[in-house]
């Protein structure tokens, strides 16, 4: 349709599925999860249409995003999807207080470190006990690129936005645990990504 907003992005189509088959089993039955930078929102709709008795609270601070979450909700009729927020990871989660569930995927390398700072921060805030945040995406691990193409993602990366660019997962296991993350589950994905599973103490 002329007028419809939805986006549709590649990636999601691709990595929905593995993603969902990691964070499935961490799922309380019923709770809320809240997700950051949540894009076209497609990944919000699989997770929502697989666990129906969990509220799914997505977030984007770009308007065209949240137009298309908010679009593929009302199409699915996906009632247990909330109306995406404006939420600038840097600063705070407000309007959320609460979540039991935080997601991030494929953030945290094209946006500031500062980003990663204040998602794992406002993440330890806003989860109830025994809560987790996943991050999914490509990472640096034990010092170097998981294969040649994250290599090369991330000079592109950083040819884009010096203040872009994959991260070192030591960096943001040290950052989680300055924030009162324990040790992460780690599980490597399709495409040479990782899923980070941190769980609050």
């Amino acid at each position: 349709m002329k007028d419809d907003a939805r986006k549709f992005a590649p990636a999601a189509t691709r990595n929905r599925a593995a993603i969902l088959d990691v964070l499935g089993p961490w799922l309380p039955s019923r709770g809320r999860l809240l997700e950051i930078a949540s894009g076209s929102g497609e990944h919000t709709m699989h997770f929502a249409a697989a666990h129906p008795a969990v509220t799914f609270q997505p977030s984007d601070p770009d308007p065209t995003n949240r137009a298309s979450i908010d679009a593929w909700a009302s199409h699915l009729g996906l009632a247990n999807v909330k109306r995406a927020l404006d939420i600038d990871a840097t600063t705070t989660f407000a309007p959320v207080t609460a979540a039991d569930v935080v997601v991030s995927i494929n953030m945290i390398h094209i946006a500031p470190w500062d980003a990663t700072v204040g998602l794992v921060r406002n993440a330890a805030t806003v989860l109830t006990a025994g809560g987790f945040l996943l991050l999914y995406g490509p990472y640096r691990w034990n010092g170097a690129h998981t294969a040649p193409s994250n290599e090369a993602f991330d000079q592109s990366l950083k040819a884009s936005d010096p203040a872009w660019g994959v991260r070192d997962l030591e960096a943001v296991i040290a950052l989680a645990g300055d924030a009162g993350f324990g040790t992460p589950d780690v599980v490597e994905m399709p495409a040479n990504n990782l899923s980070v599973i941190f769980r609050r103490a």
